[in-house]
């Protein structure tokens, strides 16, 4: 297996969420994210393009990070629905010099306050410690994003550091696997 099939979780399941590759399909369901009044500003993009342009802008990149092994983002469905709800993944991220693997995820408004994001971040957190992908994760969380602080927190990680992401600030949360283990 290539290394980045390694980081995507094509497949993988939890209780209520399976995890599949990012369909061109997903399109219009994810521009719903970007209709959310500066909800840009969380993953360091303008304010002054459209939704349709913000959702162009993630798949664009998500395509990039596939394309040069840089892992990518799952969609993740919903078992019973079958609707898009979010989606998550490993990335591998360069924050203050170093490469990372980060544990990534954004859900769909009408999702929030569910509970998906820290199924989502669990799964990929115990995906990357059980196949021994690093002994180290991050995710990376504008100050402001407090429920995204929140899902880090309960995923066991702690804020390791402040710094400045991409032009953003950040919050650079952390969970080592000795802490995972004994967790």
């Amino acid at each position: 297996m290539d290394d980045n099939k390694k980081l995507l979780l094509y497949g993988q399941e939890t209780e209520r969420l399976k995890f599949r590759k990012l369909e061109k399909s997903d399109f219009d369901d994810w521009t719903a994210l970007f209709r959310v009044e500066g909800v840009e500003r969380f993953f360091g993009q303008p304010g002054t393009l459209t939704p349709e342009e913000h959702t162009k802008n993630w798949f664009d990149r998500m395509d990039i990070r596939i394309e040069n092994n840089l892992g990518g983002m799952n969609a993740l469905e919903d078992k019973t629905t079958g609707k898009i709800i979010g989606q998550s993944g490993l990335l591998i991220q360069e924050v203050d010099g170093i490469n990372e693997l980060e544990v990534s995820y954004s859900i769909l408004p009408q999702y929030w306050n569910k509970g998906y994001g820290r199924e989502a971040a669990r799964k990929c957190r115990d995906y990357a410690f059980e196949n021994n992908l690093t002994d180290s994760l991050i995710s990376i969380v504008h100050p402001e994003n407090i429920k995204s602080q929140k899902v880090a927190g309960h995923n066991g990680m702690q804020v390791a550091k402040e710094t400045t992401f991409k032009g953003m600030p950040a919050y650079i949360f952390r969970v080592r696997r000795e802490d995972w283990l004994v967790g």
